[in-house]
């Protein structure tokens, strides 16, 4: 009897120290399974690791892929890819469309395709009930410098790289960029709530039949390194337009961006 009463002791306190050990390490392992071990979740960790394609070498002052095709409609730059030093594009100039800046600004430049293509996206907009407006097209490097130090000097660094390009690695510079708004309502004027008016959904869901792609999409940041931005179109041809708006991928996920993460991993 005492031996027996010796065992079930041993038992029970086998069984507690279980359960103590199991509330210890609960949200730290994962549930076990029949046959299973517990594996510690590990934090992910997100690698940016950028293809080298149309690279013609790393600049040695900034560690930035410089791109060999800037003349290309499919150019790529961003955060870690830069335009040669002194770029400018060859044939800009202004589409019939409305615009915010007045005559004479730079902003209201685009390359000749891309202007072509944004007048065919703002007249069908018009038939369809929106009046779009051209807010800012091509800037110089001296004058992305300009802006990116501004922000920098007004909101630090951390929110500068997340809403500015640094001179020189700006899509603005590339002559294919534009920002876009909707006439009359100021209030939404490059704000993410854009996005979320008429004129701005018909945007997202329409621009890629005149070639153009929502260049930093919403849930996109932990790819493209910028916030949502509804407002900035992107010229890159109908073709490859069609092909990244029915996949819902970045132009980083098109040319074969690596990140091995997810969603939920966004600041």
């Amino acid at each position: 009897m005492k031996k027996t009463l010796i065992t079930v002791g041993l038992l029970l306190a086998i069984l507690v120290g279980c359960a103590t050990e199991t509330n210890q390490v609960e949200g730290s392992f994962h549930s076990p399974k029949r046959g299973s071990t517990f594996v510690k979740k590990e934090k992910l960790v997100i690698r940016r690791e950028e293809t080298n394609i149309y690279s013609q070498g790393i600049d040695p002052e900034t560690g930035l892929y410089i791109v060999d095709n800037p003349d290309s409609i499919m150019v790529y730059v961003n955060k870690m890819r830069e335009l040669p030093e002194g770029y400018a594009p060859p044939d800009l100039t202004e589409a019939d469309v409305l615009y915010y800046a007045p005559v004479g600004d730079n902003r209201r430049l685009m390359r000749e395709e891309a202007a072509t293509a944004l007048e065919k996206m703002f007249q069908t907009a018009d038939q369809e009930g929106y009046t779009l407006v051209a807010v800012s097209g091509y800037r110089t490097y001296d004058r992305q410098r300009v802006i990116y130090e501004s922000n920098v000097a007004n909101n630090g660094q951390a929110h500068a790289d997340r809403y500015s390009a640094k001179p020189g690695t700006s899509e603005h510079q590339t002559g294919l960029a534009m920002d876009v708004s909707v006439q009359g309502n100021d209030a939404v004027l490059l704000e993410q709530g854009f996005g979320g008016t008429d004129a701005g959904m018909w945007v997202k869901e329409n621009a890629h039949r005149f070639g153009f792609i929502v260049r930093y999409p919403e849930g996109k940041t932990a790819i493209t390194g910028y916030s949502y931005e509804p407002w900035h179109l992107r010229y890159v041809g109908n073709e490859i337009a069609e092909d990244i708006y029915n996949r819902g991928i970045t132009l980083e996920e098109y040319f074969g961006f690596h990140y091995p993460g997810s969603e939920e991993e966004e600041n």
